[in-house]
């Protein structure tokens, strides 16, 4: 077939050099967030970039950004979708504003940046394509094969179809109600895993849309499609009753393949009547439990023109899941990393264990031989019991079905006779251990099965490095565990429960955004919380959810995800629009609290989680949360130019303020309500302690860790909490001894036996509670950057466009190092001690500014300023 190829010829990127001879670029060009990204729904994108610029002092005087559907007219400095005309302006950061955006369309952009010079570069071309932007453009129909919910064996779709003409582009659109692969000419489309996003799929659907023009030919094509359960159709059993949620049936799809060929004509191929469908060798799917595959049952090449589709069935119409049927928009889940087995322990013939090193959230792949009809069993789990089988009792714990037939974490794959491999497709796992069974002897080596650790793609944009082996594993491992719970969500753990619980998506959120690039993601995860709201203002504490969660402790301590998030994504990234989107959300939900606490006082909450021993008061934590949520309406409201609202909430933070103070607060001692190191902590934290009881609180909570050997006597909010209470208080000596504390409780515990992931108990030997791959109490994580290299955002300037640096050299530490890509450029607090003196390294990013605050026991002046550049200072210090 003849394919139409535009050679297009343009500058990788354009740049000079300044006067010291080093470049100045223009690069990152993002459009909301994602490079170069098709099939978006935005009408107004937000538009990104910044400069590469070394020199001290750099910084981008003007703007300039065009936007055009002809390519080389952007090249050439030309645009009439959108030209901003010369800004004289230091944003990176900015909404499209041009003509409508016209759906299926690809538009060219770039921007041309005036330096401290005031010498102009230009930005290579970027683009980015819309897609549906409307329901009523779909021409596909809804279709399914008419089994009913409980029909197991997964509905294989074909359509075959030709093309005569020469193809100048073809676009796919897939939407999906559960989960699905699609193939064209038997290839797969795509690297992505687990498409489309769990969401709350009544109110809301999302589709993917590829560029496949490469993968059609002239005369006849085909275009297989699989479908899997995922959360839509939950057929196993669980304490979450995802079995009876009210948008349950049988995975549905709709799709339309757009092709436009060289003449300029458009034809779509949309799901209709004309389609087939049949089941085959993936007999059972569950997100939860496992997948089982017949590989008997393989019908080879069932997704190819040639295939002989006389014994498939005809499809049936559909109706339409929801109303809202949109663009996932969202850094995709992949196989991220490969890891081949460390060890293998043969128990017998039929028996086989593999041990991976590390704990993970992914699937394994097998490659084996045996007799026909042999039943082949892969359990995965997190524990070994003494005799090296497998032991699963910390995670099998909330699940309600047959375990035989459908056993937990467990892949069930029949061998057809020849050399077979099989991977699950639509379900994941949280193990580092892999058993492998089979009713006839197989033979298996440690190159048999291969493991990937699987989850949201994120950029890394964070790193920390430290002459502590402790300090640095346990960096590691909390990532681990941060990216083992992010599945187009973030999860509690991706084992016992893979659920979505607010509380553990803010307490992490922090050190999620210091370390990776994941804005899509909880983009997407405030949608589905928009989703979820009651109307009078009421969140579930696990989201999204098919009910469950809309009980009694749902409260302030858990769903200040409506707030927090937003609040941060706008003080990491100066993207208001996540903020923008939740505020009427925030808004109905602290009325609601408002309605129900005439005192601006409540109860409702979950309190300090699986705490250490002592328990904490838990109307003074969430009221605490009450009070940081109607803070951060406030300063929502004064953002967006909503006066009235800003004075009622500000008036509304100070009245819970001064309530929590007057009940909990002993003026006399120093001391929240019983003294806890969660109650002295919290309110440290989220800065509700009258400005002359900092010093007097803060030293209590010293001094009470101090009696506690510096360990940990905290659950969740006080994990959150007490190493920024420590550290942004005058002890950050004493919050390095918690954080590197080694025996317990503490993290450090979890590190030296031998953890990779954070846990969910501080107790190693708890009967509760006790998965080993967990992310509450992962805030340590961003700690590092905060606490010890001192790199914080600016709320009156965002996004890091100005940077407080506020560094603690502690003495147990050598050296220490943080780095952060932020939206304007690399950040880095770097420090080594040499005796008496300290040197310390910071670079500024071009376009950005920073304030460096010193310790008291550092000689000279305490408050510098700096600009743009790398800095090298030597302190002398009294200490």
């Amino acid at each position: 077939m003849k394919k139409l190829i535009l050679f297009i010829t343009v500058t990788t990127f354009f740049s000079y050099s300044g006067a010291n001879g080093q470049s100045v670029r223009l690069t990152g060009l993002q459009s909301d967030h994602l490079e170069t990204p098709i099939g978006i729904d935005n009408p107004a994108p937000r538009l990104s970039w910044r400069m590469d610029d070394s020199r001290k002092g750099a910084k981008q005087t003007s703007y300039r950004v065009l936007v055009d559907k002809d390519s080389m007219k952007v090249v050439n400095g030309k645009a009439d979708i959108w030209d901003t005309g010369k800004i004289n302006s230091g944003d990176m950061l900015i909404t499209y504003a041009g003509k409508q955006l016209e759906p299926f369309t690809k538009y060219y952009w770039k921007v041309i940046g005036g330096d401290l010079e005031n010498k102009e570069v230009s930005s290579s071309v970027s683009s980015f394509e819309t897609g549906m932007m409307d329901i009523k453009n779909w021409q596909g129909a809804w279709i399914g094969d008419g089994k009913d919910i409980n029909y197991e064996a997964a509905p294989y779709f074909r359509k075959k179809f030709a093309t005569n003409k020469t193809i100048k582009s073809a676009r796919a659109y897939i939407a999906v109600a559960g989960l699905y692969e699609l193939y064209i000419n038997g290839e797969k489309i795509g690297n992505h895993r687990l498409d489309p996003m769990y969401t709350r799929f009544d109110r809301r659907n999302l589709y993917v849309a590829y560029d496949v023009t490469e993968q059609l030919r002239n005369g006849q094509n085909a275009i297989g499609v699989l479908l899997g359960n995922g959360w839509y159709n939950h057929q196993s059993k669980a304490v979450w009753d995802f079995d009876r949620a009210p948008w349950r049936n049988r995975p549905t799809f709709c799709m339309d393949l757009r092709i436009t060929y060289s003449d300029g004509t458009v034809e779509t191929i949309p799901t209709d009547l004309s389609w087939k469908t049949s089941s085959g060798a993936l007999t059972f799917n569950s997100i939860y439990t496992g997948e089982h595959y017949d590989a008997r049952l393989e019908q080879k090449g069932w997704n190819t023109p040639d295939f002989d589709d006389s014994k498939w069935h005809g499809v049936g119409f559909r109706g339409v899941p929801s109303q809202n049927v949109t663009a996932q928009q969202i850094r995709p889940i992949h196989n991220v990393l490969t890891l081949p087995a460390k060890s293998l322990n043969k128990i017998d013939d039929k028996t086989y264990v593999f041990d991976f090193g590390q704990n993970m959230s992914g699937v394994t792949n097998i490659k084996l031989s045996g007799q026909e009809g042999t039943e082949v069993r892969i359990k995965h789990g997190e524990r070994l019991f003494d005799n090296g089988r497998i032991d699963m009792s910390n995670i099998d714990v909330y699940y309600r079905g047959d375990k035989e037939k459908d056993p937990f974490q467990t892949d069930i794959l029949i061998l057809s006779g020849g050399e077979d491999e099989f991977m699950a497709k639509f379900n994941y796992k949280g193990f580092r251990y892999v058993e492998v069974t089979s009713d006839k002897p197989i033979e298996l080596d440690q190159n048999s099965l291969t493991a990937y650790f699987m989850h949201s793609d994120v950029p890394p944009v964070g790193t920390i490095k430290t002459s502590s082996e402790l300090v640095n594993k346990l960096w590691w491992a909390t990532n681990n565990a941060y990216l083992s719970n992010l599945m187009g969500y973030p999860t509690d753990c991706p084992q016992r429960e893979k659920n979505g619980w607010t509380g553990d998506g803010h307490f992490a959120i922090e050190t999620a955004l210091y370390n990776f690039d994941g804005i899509t993601v909880y983009e997407k995860w405030l949608a589905d919380h928009r989703d979820e709201q009651q109307p009078n203002g009421v969140l579930p504490d696990i989201i999204p959810t098919g009910g469950w969660g809309y009980g009694t402790d749902n409260g302030l301590d858990w769903t200040s995800t409506i707030a927090i998030i937003p609040w941060n994504l706008y003080m990491f990234y100066g993207d208001s629009k996540p903020l923008s989107d939740c505020y009427e959300n925030i808004k109905r939900y602290v009325d609601y609290v408002d309605r129900t606490s005439p005192n601006h006082l409540t109860t409702w909450g979950r309190g300090d989680w699986v705490p250490v021993k002592s328990r904490s008061n838990k109307e003074f934590t969430s009221s605490v949360y009450f009070y940081v949520d109607t803070r951060i309406l406030a300063n929502a409201a004064r953002l967006f130019n909503k006066q009235t609202d800003y004075e009622h909430y500000t008036a509304l933070a100070e009245k819970i303020k001064k309530a929590v103070n007057d009940k909990y607060l002993n003026k006399e001692t120093g001391i929240y309500a019983e003294g806890s190191q969660t109650e002295l902590s919290v309110p440290l934290q989220w800065k509700i302690v009258p400005e002359e009881m900092i010093a007097k609180v803060a030293q209590n909570l010293a001094k009470k860790v101090e009696e506690a050997g510096f360990h940990l006597d905290v659950g969740v909010l006080g994990a959150k909490a007490i190493l920024n209470a420590l550290s942004e208080n005058g002890y950050p000596e004493v919050a390095y001894k918690v954080a590197a504390q080694d025996t317990y409780p503490s993290w450090g515990w979890w590190i030296v036996n031998g953890a990779t992931t954070l846990l969910e108990n501080w107790d190693l030997k708890a009967e509760r509670d006790i998965s080993d791959n967990h992310m509450m109490f992962g805030e340590i994580g961003g700690w590092f950057y905060k606490g010890l290299g001192g790199i914080f955002p600016d709320p009156e300037q965002p996004g890091f466009k100005h940077i407080l640096l506020r560094p603690n050299f502690v003495k147990e530490l050598k050296h220490f190092e943080a780095q952060h890509n932020s939206p304007y450029g690399q950040i880095i607090s770097k420090w080594e001690w040499n005796r008496k003196k300290i040197k310390y390294e910071v670079v500024v990013p071009a376009n950005s500014t920073a304030t460096l605050y010193l310790p008291d026991y550092v000689k000279g002046d305490k408050v510098i300023k700096l600009e743009a550049g790398k800095h090298s200072l030597v302190l002398n210090v009294s200490k």
